[in-house]
């Protein structure tokens, strides 16, 4: 048995070395393809942002055949709403802007620089690489790419093991549609993904968890390689004294269980006024049963993607439960053979829990009552800084409040994840919930090198401050001081 074990131990080192022989040398090509054209023109970035474009339209229906077979059942209207419609609009958008993001930006300078001139030129970093969740498999792998090609770099790209049927049809659908040294995929395990972590990107992209995220961030440090981690968390709601539940509640529902809850800006858990969580709970059930009926049966109802990952739901719910939480079945049953697990609401688990302590990703949503509004906001404030927030309501002056008296990743007011959709609006965490963003001209800002150019004139009046110093040098210095 031992040897059997050492056997397989050698097998998997053999892999991940093999592996990383791979990406060296996919990287080492990508790099000398980017020293031969250090800063593309526009046509070629256009050219390539085309390219992308065709690709996602001519692989729509495989991508979207992939990505259900890895969920198990992922209804086409959410692949194409949460993939295919993204990128494409993505990409668009990118083409259209792309001549002005491209256009070195003059800057003024004080009278003290003067008659000189500056400018910023906006230059690829060089190779960007990109390891994706399985959650939106082609949205956040092909995102985040948009705006590396748009910046004029390589891409190399790293799908989940999560999703090997989209991984397999994405890494023909690249091979087809663009060089080597231009994009490649790189699919693989977690040893593959450290692999890839650990390799000199000029730039890395990482989505998934903090715990990853972490890990990846040591990993890049040591080759000095910028990151933006994008790392979800803990994303809540207010339900505010002034909401009206009959607007507020689909919109709310319809933000927590597209894709199952398997959305890194989920809301995640919903603070209500202590009055009216029963309403609360009676118009969410209502509505669960409106847009999901006959679950488990319901064919627009994404399946968890993972045994695994059905089982830590299920363990969530149950911890809850045992520490004094009631749990409240919002419709349907479970199906744990086809991984459908029916949506339940959670009321009063313990903030040790991990309902209130883990990012949850699925259908499950923790109620917490709140008797002011100071008291809602403080909740949050404790708590690490979320991806993503959300308020419901009518009062202007407590949407104010709570704009200004918490930090989020990013806010969407009065209904859910629709900031995420908007391309000149940047996507990214703050704190626990990652750094950095992308998505439009932050994504192009991101992936560039903005390089500060001075263009000195004929005439300079710092030959005054040459050495060797005397009472000139010292008449100047007291002017720049007085006048700088």
């Amino acid at each position: 048995m031992d040897g059997q074990v050492a056997a397989r131990t050698d097998e998997a080192t053999a892999g991940v070395a093999d592996a990383g022989t791979r990406i060296a040398s996919l990287l080492a090509a990508q790099k000398a393809g980017w020293a031969a054209d250090v800063t593309p023109s526009h046509a070629t970035r256009d050219d390539r942002l085309a390219r992308l474009d065709r690709m996602v339209e001519a692989w729509q229906e495989r991508f979207i055949t992939a990505i259900s077979q890895d969920f198990g059942n992922r209804p086409a209207v959410v692949t194409t709403l949460t993939d295919i419609v993204p990128v494409r609009a993505a990409i668009r958008h990118a083409r259209r802007q792309l001549k002005r993001w491209m256009r070195p930006r003059r800057v003024s300078l004080a009278w003290t620089g003067k008659p000189a001139s500056a400018q910023i030129l906006r230059q690829p970093l060089g190779v960007v690489g990109i390891v994706a969740p399985w959650n939106y498999p082609l949205n956040l792998v092909l995102s985040p790419l948009v705006g590396a090609l748009a910046a004029g770099n390589r891409a190399m790209l790293k799908p989940s093991e999560l999703t090997p049927e989209f991984s397999e049809v994405l890494a023909k659908a690249i091979t087809e549609t663009f060089a080597e040294d231009e994009v490649a995929v790189v699919t693989g395990g977690p040893d593959v993904a450290a692999a890839f972590t650990a390799a000199p990107f000029d730039h890395l992209v990482f989505t998934g968890s903090t715990a990853v995220g972490r890990k990846v961030a040591e990993a890049a440090a040591k080759n000095l390689t910028p990151v933006t981690l994008e790392l979800g968390g803990k994303s809540p709601v207010i339900l505010d004294t002034s909401v009206d539940f009959d607007k507020a509640v689909p919109r709310l529902v319809w933000g927590k269980l597209l894709n199952s809850g398997q959305t890194c800006v989920a809301p995640d858990y919903a603070l209500v006024p202590r009055g009216r969580v029963a309403d609360f709970l009676a118009a969410v059930k209502a509505e669960v049963e409106r847009q999901y009926p006959g679950l488990p049966a319901n064919p627009d109802y994404t399946s968890i993607i993972s045994a695994r990952h059905f089982g830590r739901l299920t363990r969530l719910v149950e911890e809850a439960r045992d520490r004094g939480a009631e749990v409240v079945a919002l419709g349907g049953a479970d199906d744990p053979e086809r991984r459908v697990f029916a949506p339940v609401a959670v009321v009063g688990a313990p903030d040790d829990t991990g309902v209130m302590s883990e990012e949850i990703f699925g259908p499950i949503l923790p109620v917490v009552a709140y008797d002011t509004l100071d008291e809602a906001i403080a909740y949050i404030n404790r708590r690490d800084r979320p991806l993503a927030l959300y308020w419901f309501g009518e009062d202007k002056a407590a949407e104010t409040r709570v704009l200004t008296g918490t930090i989020a990743g990013g806010v969407t007011i009065n209904d859910t994840l629709l900031h995420l959709a908007q391309d000149d609006l940047p996507f990214g965490g703050v704190g626990a919930s990652g750094y950095g963003a992308y998505h439009g001209e932050a994504g192009f800002l991101t992936f560039s090198k903005e390089k500060p150019v001075l263009k000195q004139s004929a005439i300079s009046g710092v030959k005054f401050l040459y050495p060797p110093y005397g009472r000139v040098a010292t008449f100047m210095l007291k002017l720049l001081g007085r006048l700088g």
